[in-house]
């Protein structure tokens, strides 16, 4: 598996002000923190009254008739859920419809109407010059990818993924765009940075193909597959091309019935991440230093967990919805990410698997073979995080955090290594199964906060990540460090219990099976 990939969607095409414009909030203090401080259990309750210099940006009218104000800091989720909507909507309901009915009548033309749909959304919503601009990008790596040079694609993808985060060449790439709909500064982004990537993984696949060479006909319709375009996930096209070559459209049992109940737990979701923003600004009150500074420790270590906490619940709604669209037309989309309360290594952690399996499959596990090996594992983690490094846009932020995972899955590593020589090897031969699993809780305990307090570097702001650490490790030490640590033991221990049972059960299923 890949390193963590810990923002969701949007934020990984964003110029990269998305990460290092966050400025600190109002430096005032008034008569609002002991409200603020004063709900129980972990403090970050704040009245919908309040009058912080610094919510007023991002704490706007919400619930009228209840009095109470509602947080609007990510711009992600407001975007999708509130301003932009039904466009949103009206876009996905028609790619249904013309889906649907293409299915019925032709299957088996099914991704050239997919193609065309999308084609036709994107020039009513950005304009041809948009259009014309990303098929130059689409028409170069294609060309690239007749040579059927891997390198050659691979710096020719990432050449022209950097025009989109160095002056001149984003401004003049953004001229191409028309009109003065608000939306339209997120949506090149967007449909810029996954066509890069897509371009990149069809030249890629093309270069492994021994027969011939794919049609530009078929990165088209990868490209312009309209459920994808903007927002992601990413679907290599390998995967992609299998799955919408299939003429036998037949479903399996109760397959429509987990679709349309997939689609009302993202609606409940959606409901209760609405109601929580008018009661927890999870997002607001991290940008505001000196009111953090007079929470308690125990407010401030569970502040920094909800934070990424909402921000898996978000990736896994907002790409959820995506998947739903392709699932009906019976596409297999990459799987939401894992919940973030059951990451305790490095190799497991991303928000966005489809970003996670492309780097997995063109870069970590191309370079670095079987894991095993320790130069080869860091060669792996270093391509990997220095592509991931461009794709978010590189800032001091970005590089201190694609430092500390980097390093983190590196050193994952090098403990499993010292840990399989002897005498360490002996010794947990002689243990029983369940005695090597609390030991090795122990270590995963400091991985699991070791992961919160590298991701919230990129969620929040340094600052945010610095003084969680200073309350967690130094300032709260011994009381707030010692049951932090023993809570989070105790959950890694259930969540290896279960992760037990579940191959025990997988294993036993397979036997049946053969």
């Amino acid at each position: 598996m890949c390193a963590s990939m810990c923002c969701s969607s949007l934020c990984r095409n964003f110029p990269i002000k998305h990460y290092c414009d966050k400025k600190p909030g109002s430096q005032s203090v008034t008569g609002e923190i002991p409200s603020a401080t004063s709900y129980a259990p972990i403090s970050f309750f704040i009245p919908a009254n309040a009058n912080r210099r610094n919510f007023k940006t991002t704490v706007k009218p919400g619930w009228f008739y209840f009095g109470r104000k509602m947080d609007t800091a990510d711009f992600e989720w407001k975007m999708w859920f509130s301003t932009f909507r039904a466009h949103i909507l009206f876009a996905l309901s028609g790619h249904i419809l013309f889906a649907k009915i293409c299915t019925m009548l032709a299957p088996q033309h099914r991704s050239l109407v997919y193609m065309v749909y999308g084609l036709f959304a994107v020039w009513t919503s950005m304009g041809w010059t948009y259009i014309t601009l990303i098929l130059s990008h689409c028409i170069l790596l294609y060309s690239i990818s007749l040579v059927k040079i891997r390198w050659l694609c691979f710096v020719t993808g990432l050449c022209t993924l950097a025009t989109f985060k160095c002056e001149p060449f984003v401004s003049w790439q953004a001229g191409f765009v028309e009109g003065d709909f608000e939306l339209r500064h997120v949506l090149f982004y967007g449909g810029c940075g996954f066509t890069i990537m897509r371009c990149m993984s069809f030249a890629l696949e093309n270069c492994e193909r021994k027969d011939g060479n794919y049609n530009i006909l078929e990165l088209l319709k990868y490209n312009f597959y309209l459920p994808f375009f903007y927002f992601g996930p990413i679907m290599t096209f390998d995967k992609f091309y299998v799955q919408v070559s299939q003429s036998n459209l037949m479903r399996k049992e109760q397959e429509m019935w987990n679709i349309s109940l997939q689609g009302l737990i993202h609606l409940g979701v959606i409901i209760v991440v609405d109601v929580l923003f008018h009661f927890m600004y999870i997002l607001t009150i991290p940008t505001d230093m000196r009111l953090l500074k007079h929470l308690s420790d125990w407010a401030l270590v569970g502040l920094a967990y909800f934070s990424l906490v909402y921000d898996w619940v978000k990736a896994a709604v907002m790409f959820g919805v995506i998947n739903t669209v392709s699932r009906l037309d019976h596409l297999d989309p990459p799987k939401p990410p894992k919940c973030i309360t059951m990451l305790y290594v490095f190799a497991e952690t991303h928000f966005d698997r489809g970003i996670n399996d492309w780097l997995c499959k063109y870069v970590y596990d191309y370079l670095g073979g079987k894991h095993d090996n320790v130069v080869e594992e860091l060669v792996a983690t270093l391509c990997t995080f220095g592509v991931t490094i461009l794709w978010l846009g590189p800032c001091e932020v970005v590089l201190i955090w694609a430092f500390f995972n980097c390093f983190g899955l590196n050193f994952e590593l090098w403990v499993a290594k010292l840990f399989s020589m002897e005498p360490f090897a002996s010794i947990e031969m002689t243990m029983t199964e369940a005695m090597s699993r609390r030991i090795r809780a122990i270590f995963n305990t400091f991985n699991f906060w070791s992961i919160v307090l590298y991701n919230i570097l990129a969620l929040n702001s340094l600052d945010f990540a610095k003084l969680v650490t200073k309350r967690l490790l130094l300032k709260g030490f011994p009381i707030t460090t010692i049951i932090v640590m023993f809570m989070t033991y105790c959950l890694i221990q259930v969540i290896k219990e279960r992760e037990r049972r579940q191959v025990k059960k997988q294993n036993k299923t397979r036997v049946y099976i053969i």
